[in-house]
C-alpha cells in the first residue's frame, strides 16, 4: 500500500465519521416515566428535541414528582440513545471492515 492509498483510505473514514454524526442527529428515543405522565425526546447527540408532561401532574405540591420524572425520563431516553448510537457504531465499523474497538462505541 502506498502513501496515496493511505491517504484515500483516510479521506474515506474521515466522509464516514462526518456522514456517521449527521446520521446520530437523526436518531430519535423517547423516555417514559410514570407510567406515562412525563415523556420526553432525545436524539443520538443527547439534545432534547421535546417534553411532555400529562397535566395532572401540573399543581404545585406535586413540583418535585414532576423534576424527579423528567430525570427519569431522560435516563430513559438517554440509555436508548446511547444503545443505538453504539449499534450504528458497530456497523459503521463492519461496513468499514475495521475489527470490533477502532471505532469508539464498538
Amino acid at each position: 500500500m502506498n502513501i496515496a492509498d493511505i491517504f484515500k483510505q483516510a479521506k474515506d473514514v474521515q466522509a464516514r465519521a462526518n456522514a456517521m454524526q449527521e446520521q446520530l442527529a437523526l436518531i430519535e428515543a423517547e423516555g417514559i416515566a410514570g407510567a406515562g405522565l412525563v415523556k420526553l425526546v432525545l436524539n443520538g447527540k443527547a439534545e432534547l428535541k421535546s417534553l411532555i408532561i400529562d397535566p395532572s401532574l401540573l399543581r404545585p405540591e406535586a413540583r418535585d414528582i414532576i423534576q424527579d420524572l423528567v430525570v427519569a425520563a431522560h435516563t430513559d431516553a438517554k440509555a436508548k440513545v446511547e444503545r443505538r448510537v453504539g449499534e450504528e457504531m458497530q456497523k459503521l465499523a463492519r461496513d468499514m471492515g475495521l475489527p470490533p474497538g477502532m471505532v469508539p462505541g464498538t
